[in-house]
């Protein structure tokens, strides 16, 4: 027996142990006498003290042991109990309200029942009135037999079998129609094996086939189907009306009919507009019972079953009794003609009565008068009337003219295969009473009329939440009841032939046979066995149809995939989808207005044929991929067979009727489209994922094994953002730039470094990453985000650098903004953190782009005329050229010209440099203007001179000053004056401000700090700071880029971009500063410029 532990508080002699027994366990608060609820215990707090008692109460997923409640945990609700049992898992308790533990994960799970899928939970509510709702439901009991297998069978036999079998069967022949049933059955069976697949992999709740698509295709997949199937839903329920009102207007009450038609060749169409009146009229009766109460349906549904049971037993047994003693149905042939058999009572031209010769009804039909001598048609004069059965009986061997189509235009003769004199004129009067077509007929339209009653595979999926075992279920009861329909199907296309004459099976309505529904002369004990048998049944089917589709639809309204249908999502107080069911009534309307039982069949068809087609191509894919989550119970299964299946439904999908085909996927497109733009977006872990991800690895695999060639060649950029204290985007026109720059191809990676650790980092890492995510989001950039918690910059942008990308899709060039505040920045390390960039770019063999003034580039706004200027100075790799022509295809720069500057010095022909530049860009297919600027060689001026001495000396002084972190962090610029600064004047104004400079340096501070860090091996001693000459080298580079920004500035000043090459950082690290500074003279005075470096590859040419 299991043991276990209990706290129980016990007071001062305040009751007995057996009391306390009765009383909640002590928590450490309310033992320690703080913010207890003192009023529980009926104890004094502060004396009450928690102790250990005996208790032997069973431990459920115990092991036997004694386990103990811990008193110094605060439990206040009784689930945290059930999660933290005793002080053997103390080493988990701090994860516990993430993971629970195995026991209590499993008696949740033990004790989880699926919502049910039918209406249970709407009976509940309508049953208790306002009473307190039920919180223990009983667990589903159906078994394979009542909960899948019979309401499949009710689903799948319906209105076509009663309604349009013997006429297909009669029209296509025994071995077509049999081809027919053959493909659609092999259609259902094959969705069924993979839809078994699917619905064994896991609990289906609420949705059925639309939650298996959606959660194994995605969203998109899942609404286009989801709604596509609800579709097909509704016109099912339109088609079982006019089933419906066809059955009731045509066999049982022909009477009832409001228009009648005068002319015979109008009675099609007044037939139309009574199935038109009666079925809006039933269509209103039934959406009224089923907004009522659903509850009634769902009683209903067992007699409506029993209907479609006991008119199919009535088919056998009359098939059986046709062996020994065929019924009665005389067919009156006119010559090879076949009659309607209700205008006349004898099949025959003249009758003798009393030895007087009369004419009969029938001579009346024909002839213009009774009279003998009489002007008859025709045809009636050349040709003998016959009688033969209408029902030969399985033994007559009626078989082997059935055998074959017969196929035909709309008005075509039902004709005899016999001898029969041809009239001299052809044309026939419809208002003769002759049995014709009322439709043309051909192989594929009868398949798009037969499908429908193969549909109905679902019925059992839709109630997995109502089963026993689902997963067993499921999968038996949907093949046994396929396997059962489609014995039933193929025996009675054999049957049908084989027993009933063939003129009998082409006549649609029964005319030949006074009136009576084709398969109802067949049954036994006597036709109405299946007209009442057949009408109740297609009652029943249009009130279910009229049930599931609003549930379909709430439930696709639900899952907030679609946004314009969460309307429907809502409905009565119970749940009963009210909304949902007034926009099933309208669209089921449409297909009543339609009117006719075969031009609706095939629109459903492919509605059902669409949601198939994708169950198929589901499983398929989720095999294929072999996804670790799919293992399903059901093993048989193959990729191949759910391949197959799909292509059968695509093919009878074009079979049925190209037309519709194109329109239901267009209509699935549209659908696919929208949820994909507008819709929410959600993570079910689809397949379509899935086979993202594998398309993606193998795309990249293959990228791996050889590098671009130059005509492939584009800049995957990596951008490298800063953010600020808030952790936003510093500069989010460099966003803007790398759109227009890239304009949604290629790779695109946004990157930036935090400093510190991950662990301490962590949210702000997401935090920026979300920031940056919006930023792109806002300047339309299409790429993906990365964001790098590092100790310091510095490491974390050489990171990026050396990781970023996976693989073959790995970034090539870096786009970096200008670090705009160098000089004045409080920490020395930004421009030094900018050198090291540039030199790691260089080392790695990437392009690197440098965009100055950045906030001042175009966001969204276009540009009106203006140049896009390239300097090019040196050739490295072709970068600067193709550069404005990717930007030209954006539409901000659009309208902006193209200028290419070279530069020439004393020794170049310029006149030829012009030529060659021409036809260099000419074979690389550029427009460009093209010039060729010369620099002459001049004196270095006294400007440049004394620039280079004042950076120099600020440089020095830096070193040598040594200064600490702290006097780097207020004192960032020593000297600096772009026109007038010299070392004179800076000995004879030491106490005064310049302009620009951030700090007073004074004699005595500069002997102070000499004092404090003297070296006695020092170079050079501060005093010699304000007595040193310029390098020689650092001179002329000043010239150079004085000279080069001279004329830049006076070509380039209003363009609307600026293109130059960007020189490299010096070989030493001695001279970094430097470097800045002589690219801040080369680039000033321009608005916008973006500095170019190759990555020390060709990216363009002149090939193709």
């Amino acid at each position: 027996m299991t043991e276990r532990f209990v706290v129980v508080p016990v007071g001062q002699g305040n009751g007995s142990a057996a009391e306390g027994l009765s009383q909640e366990p002590s928590t450490l608060p309310a033992a320690a006498g703080g913010g207890g609820d003192e009023g529980d215990l009926g104890l004094d707090e502060r004396e009450a003290v928690p102790i250990l008692e005996y208790s032997r109460e069973p431990n459920k997923y115990g092991d036997g042991n004694p386990k103990e409640s811990s008193p110094f945990i605060n439990n206040t609700d009784n689930d945290k109990g059930t999660l933290y049992d005793g002080k053997n898992m103390a080493l988990f308790e701090e994860e516990m309200d993430s993971n629970p533990m195995v026991s209590s994960l499993l008696s949740k799970l033990a004790n989880y029942t699926n919502l049910t899928q039918g209406v249970r939970e709407h009976e509940e509510a309508d049953e208790e009135e306002g009473a307190k709702k039920k919180t223990v439901k009983q667990s589903p009991q159906m078994g394979t037999f009542i909960g899948v297998y019979l309401p499949c069978l009710q689903n799948i036999l319906g209105v076509i079998l009663f309604l349009r079998m013997t006429w297909i069967v009669g029209t296509a022949g025994i071995l077509e129609a049999f081809i027919i049933v053959a493909m659609c059955c092999s259609c259902t069976m094959l969705t069924a094996i993979s839809m078994s697949a699917i619905a064994t992999n896991g609990v289906v709740p609420a949705g059925g086939s639309y939650y298996m698509i959606s959660r194994s295709l995605g969203p998109e997949f899942g609404g286009a189907v989801g709604l596509c199937f609800y579709l097909g839903t509704t016109f099912a329920g339109a088609m079982y009306i006019l089933g419906t009102i066809e059955i009731l207007l045509t066999y049982i009450v022909p009477s009832a009919a409001i228009f009648k038609a005068e002319d015979k060749a109008d009675g099609a169409e007044a037939m139309l507009n009574n199935m038109r009146v009666y079925g809006t009229c039933c269509l209103t009766l039934m959406a009224l019972v089923v907004f009522v109460g659903v509850k009634y349906v769902n009683k209903l549904a067992l007699v409506f079953l029993a209907c479609v049971v006991l008119s199919i037993l009535a088919i056998y047994a009359g098939v059986i009794k046709t062996i020994f003693e065929p019924p009665d149905f005389p067919v009156c042939l006119l010559g090879n003609r076949t009659l309607k058999n209700h205008g006349f009572d004898k099949c025959l031209k003249t009758d003798t009565i009393d030895n007087v010769t009369v004419t009969t009804k029938l001579w009346s039909l024909f002839c213009q008068s009774s009279d003998l001598n009489s002007t008859c048609d025709e045809y009636f004069n050349l040709n003998n009337v016959t009688e033969v059965q209408g029902i030969p009986g399985l033994t007559s061997g009626v078989i082997s003219e059935n055998m074959w189509s017969s196929y035909g235009p709309s008005d075509m003769l039902v004709e005899k295969n016999m001898e029969s004199v041809a009239a001299s004129d052809p044309t026939i009067d419809l208002n003769l009473p002759y049995v014709v077509n009322d439709i043309a007929t051909f192989f594929t339209l009868l398949v798009g009329i037969y499908f429908p009653s193969v549909t109905g595979i679902m019925a059992g999926s839709n109630r997995s939440g109502d089963l026993r075992d689902a997963q067993r279920s499921i999968p038996i009861g949907t093949i046994l009841a396929i396997a059962t329909t489609t014995a039933i199907y193929l025996s009675c296309v054999v049957l049908f032939g084989a027993c009933i004459e063939g003129v009998v099976l082409r006549d649609k309505f029964g005319d030949s046979v006074q009136r009576n529904l084709v398969i109802g002369t067949l049954s036994w004990p006597s036709p109405w066995v299946i007209v009442i048998g057949s009408f109740f049944s297609c009652c029943g089917a249009g009130l279910q149809s009229l049930t599931g589709a609003p549930r379909l639809l709430q439930a696709i309204a639900r899952d907030g995939i679609v946004p314009f249908l969460e309307v429907f999502g809502h409905g009565k107080a119970n749940g009963e989808p009210t909304w949902a069911l007034l926009l099933t009534a309208g669209i089921c309307e449409t297909g009543i207005l339609i009117a006719s039982l075969d031009a609706v069949a095939p629109i459903l068809s492919m509605f059902f044929l669409m949601c198939y087609l994708f169950v198929n191509l589901a499983c398929a894919l989720q095999t294929l991929l072999r996804t670790p989550n799919w293992r399903p119970r059901f093993k048989y299964y193959h990729w191949a067979l759910s391949f197959l299946g799909m292509s059968l439904c695509l093919a009878l999908m074009f079979i049925s009727s190209w037309y519709y085909a194109l329109v239901a996927m267009l209509i699935a497109g549209c659908i696919y489209k929208y949820i994909e733009y507008r819709g929410a977006e959600k993570e079910w872990g689809d397949g379509i994922r899935g086979l993202s991800l594998n398309a993606a690895r193998y795309a990249l695999i293959r990228l791996e094994e050889a590098p671009p060639h130059t005509k492939n060649w584009r800049p995957q950029l990596l951008v490298l953002l800063s953010l600020d204290s808030e952790l936003r985007v510093k500069h989010p026109r460099l966003l803007s730039f790398t759109t227009q720059l890239k304009a949604g191809k290629g790779l695109t990676i946004v990157g930036s470094v935090l400093e510190g650790t991950y662990l301490a980092n962590e949210t702000e890492a997401k935090k920026a990453e979300q920031n940056i995510k919006t930023a792109m989001s806002t300047e339309k950039t299409k790429g993906f985000c990365h964001v790098v918690v590092s100790s310091n910059l510095r490491d974390g942008v050489s990171h990026l650098i050396q990781s970023a990308g996976l693989g073959g899709m790995k970034h090539n060039t870096v786009l970096m903004a200008w670090p705009g505040t160098w000089k004045q920045s409080s920490d020395p390390l930004s421009w030094r953190n900018f050198i090291e960039t540039v030199r790691e770019t260089t080392a790695a063999h990437q392009a690197l782009l440098v965009a100055k003034n950045v906030d001042n580039f175009p966001q969204q706004e276009r540009l009106g005329e203006g140049t896009i200027d390239v300097w090019w100075i040196v050739h490295d790799g072709g970068m600067l050229m193709l550069l404005p022509f990717l930007l030209r295809q954006h539409k901000v720069w659009r309208k902006c010209k193209m200028r290419i500057f070279t530069v020439a010095q004393m020794d170049d022909n310029s006149i030829q440099m012009k030529k060659d530049l021409q036809m260099f860009l000419y074979h690389l297919r550029l427009d460009a203007e093209v010039e060729v600027v010369e620099m002459h060689d001049s004196d270095i001026s006294a400007f440049t001179y004394e620039k280079t001495l004042v950076m120099e000396q600020r440089s020095q002084m830096l070193k040598q000053m040594q200064l600490s972190r702290t006097e780097r962090e207020r004192e960032a610029q020593l000297i600096h004056d772009k026109n007038t600064a010299s070392h004179a004047a800076l000995n004879d104004k030491a106490d005064a401000t310049p302009e620009r400079v951030h700090m007073t340096w004074t004699k005595e501070k500069l002997f102070t700090e000499r004092n404090r860090n003297r070296e006695p091996n020092a170079s050079m001693g501060v005093r010699d700071l304000f007595n040193m000459k310029p390098n020689q080298s650092n001179v002329r580079r000043m010239h150079t880029a004085v000279k080069l920004n001279e004329v830049v500035v006076n070509k380039s000043q209003g363009a609307q971009l600026v293109l130059l090459n960007m020189p490299g950082p010096p070989k030493s690290q001695g001279g970094d500063e430097n470097y800045m500074e002589f690219l801040e003279v080369l680039l000033e005075g321009l608005n916008r410029v973006l500095l170019v470096r190759g990555g020390g590859r060709e990216v363009i040419t002149i090939y193709s």
